[in-house]
């Protein structure tokens, strides 16, 4: 039986960033995922049919439609860390220590790339045994579920990576309900940003004042240009 799984770092890779390099060759992410068959045939299929989408995409829309999303939705943020610390001081300690983790097993980040950006957590998960996998995707599975369930209400195509990683431990995505896509106000991004309380690493969620960063993802382009190479590392 397999003891890991690069279906989690090919899913990872769908996060980043669009770029032609990666999204070109999305097809190929999406065989390896069915030949390691760790997620069900109705999220591979839905996933496929993502793949398609974006690769018919012009590219230009792709990336305009991911910075509204995740750079500019604090709730849609692809930081981990933006949904239990915000930008308190807690946080750094917080990465210290997700990094260790890391580093336990050899994973090296990009200079410029945080250990909490989901894309670098789903190239963890793919290196250590499954079952340990599982149980670590449990930890961050209420984040993954409340972006999931609001990239569904906005109609992105991008919902499926999420519901099919809360499946993978037994979660049940929430019902779609669409909700107005329309840009929302700085009073309305606050309130949505304190929905639900989320922990990782048995940290609470940020409080009300922490005024949580914006930014959803590293633009730099050292993070950005490392997408091409995710599924070749060693």
């Amino acid at each position: 039986m397999q003891n890991n799984f690069q279906t989690f770092k090919a899913l990872g890779v769908f996060l980043y960033y669009p770029k032609i390099q990666w999204v070109e060759a999305a097809s190929q992410l999406c065989d390896l995922i069915d030949n390691e068959a760790l997620l069900g045939a109705a999220d591979r299929l839905a996933i496929r049919d993502m793949a398609n989408t974006l690769m018919a995409t012009d590219i230009f829309d792709l990336q305009e439609e991911y910075v509204d999303m995740f750079d500019r939705v604090r709730a849609l943020s692809l930081h981990l860390f933006e949904h239990v610390h915000g930008d308190s001081r807690e946080r750094g300690q917080a990465m210290i220590d997700l990094s260790d983790r890391y580093g336990e097993i050899g994973l090296r980040l990009e200079v410029g790339e945080l250990p909490d950006f989901i894309p670098a957590f789903m190239e963890y998960l793919s290196m250590i045994p499954k079952n340990q996998a599982l149980q670590d995707l449990e930890e961050i599975a209420d984040i993954l579920a409340s972006i999931g369930k609001k990239l569904g209400g906005r109609g992105s195509k991008y919902h499926v990576i999420f519901d099919a990683l809360i499946k993978l431990v037994g979660r049940v995505p929430s019902a779609i309900i669409e909700i107005n896509n329309e840009p929302l106000s700085f009073e309305e991004i606050d309130k949505e940003w304190e929905e639900i309380p989320m922990e990782f690493l048995g940290a609470d969620a940020p409080k009300a004042n922490c005024a949580p960063s914006l930014c959803g993802t590293c633009d730099s382009n050292s993070e950005h240009n490392k997408q091409t190479e995710l599924l070749g590392a060693a």
